[in-house]
């Protein structure tokens, strides 16, 4: 498929809204663009005029691509409840709610043909897919049964951006840390890397970049300072008593903002070449 995924050092790296930023940076420029993530458990998300559910996250991202939000989008969302209960639901729909570890069990191989189908939907329906991950794509203990990060990747068979938060601190160590625990094949996919979150001025992190370009062998495709916005969270569960009711009202303002923002600090040639396989 012709696109990408950003995948993340660890979880609230800022993938969704970088991802959100790149397909309003992309539609603008007259491309159709699939938003696209896989399996996503989240506590936030919206009801369409269907009655089907979608992440808040690829609600707003159809919106971003200038685009109808679709179940397909998201086939797979894990709906957090009390008591280590999730809710599943399949292109929008409930298939019923699970205790514990037992999605595996009762639903991987149905989750994993949504998401195939899924794919082929995005692929059909666009220039470029661009693809979400979820967390880290180093849970060791979790990649078994991966069906957020490198297996979608390798399903899709794009190359990925790899995004860390450098406000965290330790960034050198996560980006290093994360490239170590992928296999051989995996880390040849991983084709950029984007520092988010950056205080003060680019000019002031040129040596941060040269190490890691000269010590990754991965061109590092952008340095994003940290933006204000009003985009809804959408990758936690957070034990509200009452449903989580998202702010639907117009984001226009806030996708014009974050697209100039990205398409101001990332190298859009590079990233436009690794998209298209060229690079």
């Amino acid at each position: 498929m012709k696109g990408i995924m950003l995948q993340g050092t660890a979880s609230h790296v800022g993938k969704s809204i970088i991802t959100t930023a790149i397909c309003r940076m992309l539609a603008r420029q007259g491309f159709q663009i699939s938003p696209f993530k896989a399996q996503n458990m989240t506590s936030h998300h919206v009801t369409l005029d269907t009655g089907q559910e979608l992440a808040i996250s690829q609600y707003e991202q159809a919106q971003a691509a200038k685009r109808k939000a679709e179940p397909w989008m998201n086939p797979v969302l894990l709906k957090p409840l009390e008591n280590m209960q999730t809710e599943v639901f399949f292109d929008g729909e409930s298939q019923g709610i699970i205790t514990g570890a037992r999605f595996k069990d009762m639903y991987y191989q149905k989750a994993l043909k949504k998401i195939k189908q899924g794919l082929i939907q995005a692929e059909n329906n666009s220039d470029f897919i661009i693809i979400e991950g979820a967390g880290s794509p180093v849970e060791m203990n979790l990649k078994e049964r991966d069906l957020s990060n490198m297996a979608i990747a390798e399903l899709a068979d794009v190359p990925v951006l790899l995004v860390a938060d450098i406000e965290r601190g330790g960034v050198f160590a996560s980006i290093v840390g994360t490239l170590a625990l992928l296999t051989e094949k995996e880390r040849s996919r991983v084709k950029g890397i984007i520092i988010n979150k950056f205080t003060g001025h680019s000019s002031l992190f040129v040596e941060g970049v040269e190490w890691l370009e000269n010590n990754t062998g991965i061109p590092v495709v952008g340095v994003l300072p940290f933006i204000e916005h009003q985009l809804n969270e959408e990758d936690s569960f957070d034990g509200r008593d009452q449903p989580f009711q998202p702010n639907l009202t117009s984001k226009e303002a806030d996708f014009e903002k974050l697209a100039d923002h990205v398409e101001a600090n990332i190298d859009r040639e590079k990233l436009l070449e690794i998209m298209r396989g060229t690079d």
